[in-house]
């Protein structure tokens, strides 16, 4: 080593005196040629810092994946999922999501442990609150607050409406997940969406995949779920979500138990069938709907109120819809290649559920309830050939994942957006403490100020001869009458911490148990700038501030720090002085079953048997079946009740709906301002309107979008009844199912409890 030194050393001397004698020539001061060698030492140490920087970057790894494959929904929560691979040193680090433009509000935080040599993935729930010109910041820090990571000014690749048909997917393949027809009405937020999941990112957490109405699932990745995943994908169905399995190879359906026993036939082989032009068939038939978005189909029903109002010499109206929006493919053209090309099917005999398309004997798709969900099982692979390169592949996607049929049929369609559903759970829980100043007084208190400081100071000045006491007066004035402003907006704000808790609750039926789906509406008053905790104790629970809606730009103004916790929250909030801000939980959690229900029809009447296992009575108790509400009676506690009920003793639900919901966009409006009536921007009669806000799709009216609402998947239940089931609405004074949140003692609280109880109309013979 000495030797290849001095070598080295002896071809860079002679370099150098060449290099001086040259500079020499060019009459360069002694100093500066003299500095070279240490220049060049100089430059060597900032090239191996740099690269001495750049492998301590590379020992961390740190990406965000937004949303469903880059696909955000409006109004719905959706995952952000971090991967931080770190093969430097173990730390304790902090991802810190924040809302860029039109998404402030509040800050999520998760703590991770990130040991040297770990790959760790976890979910961080989001709601969104735009479907325009969003972004999210996320970044990593150390325990030492020292930014490891980031990724900042994330952008959805796609942000659809509310009610937009999302579809999931686990394909087999990279270009195996489904591609819907496009629809005729132009804008980029209606059209169908596509999600392609790889199962090591696909959510854990069933409130994030609600924004997905159809997931996809290739047998072949049946096998690649872990349990968390598995137990999501339940919980997501049995809300009403609709999975559709294809089948690749039977062993995987047979050897895959959670699957075997979710999937409506039991499989034995695949045969070959060589013709199969029933699918072709199935595609020009008129569509049925079931567990499709009850809203979208009022708007595709405007689609054709509008289309068929500019068509001299058409049809009735009715006659119209029902071939427009039901049949929009009849006219479809026919690919013989694929008709007449043999399709393996797997074969077998059908355990439940119905068949939907069969091509002889031989079953292509079967369909069975689950819950209020369902699942479809496509008895061949849209993956491989001759299905993969079917020319109305597009087409069969559109009609199975139920995309709103009369969007294919006119372009003449345009979602301008809606009224937010928060508003009206918020005026039923703001604090009463808080009155308005009436726009009068106001008005009345602003001219007295007027003439006090004006005419009146002028003249009581000129007739005691001392006009420049204007000086002291007029500053007098206006201090006087800040005073009073400050006291009457006292008189009228100020009070005491208040905390109202308004829940809503879905019973999905587990076997013995329930699934507990939530959405706690809480209202919190605060006399002073205040913070204060809370934290949700379920086993899945989110935290998110008020959406606004469409109309109201769709900011949320609530200020909050959440930390996730698990899969649940403790959060932080603040307060402003003499306010009350809107929170909402929405939370998932297995319990006891709390009602059990069964209908039966009898005739033109119903019999209702409800068993409350609750240790409180349920009163203002409703039945929802066939279109029509009705009156149920109270449940006392810890008792079986048997009903009869008929359609002469309720109404319709339509004009149900409509008349208690007349009023919503107004008090929401109300609610928003500043000044007037404090009883305009209020719901008393909670029960009720609880109810009516459970069906506000049947509120849509094709002549006045104005008055549209937007509320988050689930919500609604318009589906529920449409497809045929009925639904119990029981309502629980001052009775929480779950522990409070909030981590404060405030003065005044509040809780209310609406269940929600959706179950199948029995035949006579059935028993309960």
């Amino acid at each position: 080593m000495v030797g290849k030194y001095k070598q080295g050393r002896g071809r860079l001397v002679p370099a150098l005196v060449a290099h001086r004698r040259w500079l020499r020539g060019r009459a360069v001061p002694a100093p500066v040629y003299e500095a070279v060698p240490r220049l060049l030492l100089f430059a060597l140490g900032l090239l191996l810092s740099f690269g001495g920087a750049v492998t301590c970057r590379a020992a961390l790894q740190f990406d965000v994946f937004l949303g469903y494959d880059g696909i955000v929904p409006e109004a719905s929560w959706f995952p952000v999922v971090c991967e931080v691979k770190n093969d430097g040193p173990t730390f304790v680090g902090t991802v810190e999501l924040e809302g860029g433009a039109g998404n402030q509000g509040q800050l999520r935080r998760i703590v991770v442990e990130l040991p040297t040599g770990t790959l760790k993935r976890f979910v961080l729930p989001v709601f969104s609150t735009t479907r325009n010109y969003s972004s999210w910041d996320v970044r990593l820090y150390d325990e030492r607050g020292k930014m490891r990571g980031e990724q900042t000014g994330l952008r959805a690749r796609k942000q659809t409406a509310a009610n937009t048909p999302v579809i999931g997917s686990l394909p087999r393949t990279a270009n195996g997940a489904p591609v819907v027809r496009a629809i005729l009405p132009q804008q980029s937020e209606l059209q169908p969406a596509s999600a392609r999941f790889q199962s090591s990112i696909f959510p854990d957490n069933p409130l994030v995949l609600e924004g997905l109405s159809t997931i996809y699932l290739n047998s072949e990745k049946a096998s690649e779920l872990k349990v968390t995943q598995v137990n999501a994908l339940f919980a997501w169905i049995n809300a009403g979500g609709h999975l559709i399995v294809a089948v690749e190879q039977v062993s995987e359906i047979t050897s895959t138990p959670w699957l075997k026993s979710l999937f409506p036939c039991d499989l034995k082989e695949l045969q070959a069938v060589r013709q199969h032009p029933e699918l072709q068939e199935w595609l020009r038939t008129a569509t049925t709907l079931t567990n499709a978005s009850y809203a979208a189909r009022q708007q595709a029903a405007q689609v054709n109120r509008r289309r068929a109002g500019n068509r001299p010499g058409a049809a009735p109206p009715a006659v119209r819809e029902g071939i427009e929006a039901n049949n929009p493919f009849s006219d479809l053209s026919d690919d013989y290649t694929f008709e007449t090309a043999e399709l393996q099917v797997a074969t077998g005999t059908v355990r439940e559920g119905r068949v939907v398309v069969a091509a002889g004997g031989t079953p292509l798709i079967v369909t069975a309830n689950r819950g209020r969900g369902r699942v479809t099982g496509l008895l061949f692979s849209p993956e491989r050939e001759p299905a993969r390169s079917w020319k109305n592949l597009p087409t069969f996607w559109a009609k199975l994942t139920e995309v709103p049929s009369a969007w294919y049929v006119s372009a003449d369609f345009n979602h301008q957006g809606g009224w937010s559903s928060d508003g009206i759970f918020g005026a039923m829980i703001d604090t009463k403490q808080v009155h308005k100043l009436p726009l009068e007084w106001l008005l009345l208190l602003l001219i007295a100020y007027l003439v006090v400081i004006g005419p009146l100071d002028q003249w009581w000045l000129k007739r005691i001869g001392r006009p420049m006491l204007t000086w002291i007066t007029f500053p007098t004035y206006v201090v006087v009458f800040s005073l009073l402003i400050y006291f009457i907006g006292y008189k009228l704000r100020s009070g005491e911490s208040e905390w109202n808790e308004l829940h809503l609750v879905d019973v999905l039926s587990n076997g013995e148990r329930a699934e507990l789906r939530g959405r706690t509406y809480a209202s919190v008053y605060s006399p002073s700038n205040q913070r204060y905790m809370l934290e949700g104790q379920q086993k899945f629970a989110t935290l998110r501030g008020e959406f606004a809606g469409g109309w109201g730009g769709g900011q949320s103004s609530e200020k909050a720090t959440v930390m996730q916790n698990g899969d649940s929250f403790k959060a932080e909030i603040f307060v402003p002085v003499w306010t009350s801000q809107l929170f909402v939980s929405d939370w998932w959690q297995t319990a006891p079953m709390p009602l059990i229900v069964s209908v039966t029809r009898q005739g033109e009447a119903w019999q209702v048997k409800v068993e409350n296992k609750t240790d409180t009575a349920l009163t203002n108790s409703q039945i929802v079946v066939d279109g029509y509400i009705m009156p149920v009676g109270e449940l006392p506690a810890k008792q079986i009740k048997t009903y009869t009920v008929s359609k002469e003793e309720g109404v319709l639900l339509r004009e149900f709906v409509a008349k208690m919901g007349q009023s919503f966009q107004s008090t929401i409006n109300s609610r928003q301002r500043a000044f007037g009536a404090a009883e305009s921007g209020r719901i008393s009669d909670v029960p009720h309107s609880t109810i009516a806000a459970s069906f506000l799709s049947q509120m849509a009216n094709p002549n006045d979008y104005m008055n549209n609402f937007i509320g988050p998947p689930g919500l609604d239940l318009g589906s529920v009844v449409e497809h045929g089931d009925a639904v119990l609405f029981a309502w629980a004074a001052d009775y929480s199912p779950v522990k409070a949140m909030h981590q404060f003692s405030p003065r005044r609280t509040h809780r209310d409890t609406m269940w929600r109880v959706a179950t199948e109309v029995q035949s006579p013979e059935s028993k309960f």
